[in-house]
């Protein structure tokens, strides 16, 4: 069974079943290796200085370990049987892929809003955004929502593929440690303001070629869904550069411009306030519907993707 097979079933599955059961998540189990590899490097470095070794040496440990455990599981089970061996392969390259989630916790959100349960799609869009969400209105719910798809269309679904494309089960894994390491300790807070820097300077770096080949995709995928797309040209262009990741601003500005709505604005972290750019015109309030729109225009990115690797694959080999 060829590499583009496996990717495409492996997508296949991500759309039909979502996430697996957590306890197997190969993802649980790379976040329990960071947290228990943080904790004894805690207990070693001090100062400034220490915890920033400590943080390279922990990114190193953890996404070496991703793809060399990857590679050694996938070696010996085509050692025991090829068939076995694409099995493996299939299930943890289908591990890494995250859009039947995201779009199944955007569109719950969604629904409890329509329901008018705000108090439920408030603690919903907690499960996926590090923002408060206690006291948001309609408007921000949707705002976040929408943002949070946008940014993981390329996190969650194309870097994962890209790298799968690349270098298989493997390096699709080792990706996923990378965004996961940030994820964790990425945060440029008194904790992690040292420990973390490194982590979050290589996920920056893991996800820029993904992020501009998506951000292209996401244009595509727009001119289908027939939305407006020198909109979307524009809004990248002059709003992208304004957000604080390189890579974040991107997927983000496109959908704003897309939609012609605005992005962007005052967030609360932890009762901080914090103020993100804005990226967008604002042609019109932002609504609930916007959210199953940015829903499809992340679906059909992805598909585009998969269809884009293909072809790629195709003209390697």
């Amino acid at each position: 069974m060829s590499m583009g097979i496996i990717i495409f079933l492996a997508f296949l599955l991500d759309i039909l079943l979502g996430d697996p059961a957590r306890p197997t998540h190969p993802i649980v189990l790379i976040g329990k290796f960071i947290a228990i590899i943080e904790r004894k490097l805690r207990q070693v470095a001090r100062t400034s200085r220490g915890l920033k070794a400590a943080g390279v040496v922990l990114w190193f440990l953890t996404v070496s370990l991703a793809y060399i455990a990857t590679y050694c599981i996938i070696k010996t089970a085509y050692k025991i049987s090829p068939w076995l061996g694409h099995g493996i392969s299939l299930w943890l390259t289908y591990t890494t892929l995250a859009a039947r989630c995201l779009a199944d916790e955007a569109l719950g959100i969604y629904c409890e809003i329509k329901k008018k349960d705000l108090e439920k799609a408030r603690k919903r869009l907690a499960c996926i955004v590090g923002r408060d969400t206690y006291d948001l209105p309609v408007d921000e719910i949707c705002r976040a929502t929408v943002e949070t798809v946008a940014e993981n269309t390329i996190d969650g679904i194309i870097s994962p593929l890209m790298y799968a494309f690349i270098g298989g089960a493997p390096l699709a894994m080792a990706y996923k440690a990378v965004n996961t390491l940030d994820s964790m300790v990425g945060y440029k807070n008194e904790r992690y303001e040292h420990m973390g820097w490194f982590s979050a300077r290589m996920d920056d770096v893991a996800n820029f070629i993904p992020a501009r080949i998506g951000g292209i995709l996401m244009l595509i995928a727009a001119a289908f869904l027939k939305l407006d797309i020198k909109g979307g040209v524009k809004t990248v262009l002059s709003d992208a550069k304004k957000h604080k990741s390189p890579n974040s601003g991107i997927p983000e500005a496109i959908t704003a411009g897309v939609l012609g709505v605005r992005l962007g604005g005052w967030n609360s972290y932890g009762g901080v306030l914090s103020f993100r750019e804005y990226m967008g015109e604002g042609l019109r309030q932002i609504q609930p519907e916007d959210i199953i729109t940015t829903v499809k225009l992340s679906f059909l990115t992805a598909i585009i993707g998969l269809i884009a690797g293909e072809i790629f694959l195709g003209l390697m080999y």
